[in-house]
């Protein structure tokens, strides 16, 4: 088992750098509610180039990562600049705040479970990752993360549905299909 979490943890940070990342470049007045959004979704089932998809899921990211709502977008930044400087306080001090003033926003609730994740609060990233799916059920990274916490929590099952649900939506997703994969085979094992 101590093989798999580690197949988990690094895929994991592998998945969290990317969702930190993908923010660094993003149109106005978005999230994810934009209408972009849907056409973004069809085309990540059909493409098949790996820049393709890549340059579509960050298309995706920077539309989530935007709100119209200006104390929401500058709270969000300052936290996921204080997150990618391992200063998890002030990180979840900023998401906490851009929580309460954009409730709907759902990368603000996604960025609070993605902390949480890395600060090992595994039932408070849960909570983070259902509001975000509520508002946002493509959410990727969001499916994707619950894939990770379950696998933490040694949930197999509900990891193997999360990273499977986030492949549906997602279909080329190297890490989620890494960790289904290899779900797959500690069950199998199990079952023997």
């Amino acid at each position: 088992m101590f093989r798999l979490q580690g197949l988990f943890r690094s895929t994991g940070i592998a998945c969290l750098l990317v969702w930190t990342l993908a923010g660094l470049s993003a149109p106005a007045h978005a999230d994810q509610k934009d209408p972009r959004l849907d056409d973004l979704f069809a085309h990540l089932q059909d493409v098949t180039e790996p820049q393709d998809v890549f340059a579509t899921e960050r298309k995706i990211w920077a539309i989530w990562l935007e709100t119209s709502d200006n104390k929401a977008q500058e709270l969000l930044d300052a936290g996921i600049d204080a997150m990618n400087k391992g200063d998890h306080r002030s990180a979840l001090d900023s998401f906490d705040k851009v929580v309460a003033v954009a409730p709907d926003f759902a990368e603000g609730w996604n960025k609070r479970a993605t902390l949480h994740y890395l600060m090992g609060n595994l039932e408070r990233s849960l909570e983070d990752i259902k509001k975000t799916l509520e508002l946002e059920p493509r959410h990727f990274g969001a499916l994707s993360g619950r894939g990770l916490v379950y696998a933490n929590l040694d949930d197999l099952e509900k990891a193997l549905i999360a990273f499977e649900d986030a492949l549906a939506v997602n279909p080329k997703m190297a890490g989620p299909r890494v960790n289904a994969d290899a779900i797959r085979e500690v069950l199998k094992k199990r079952e023997i």
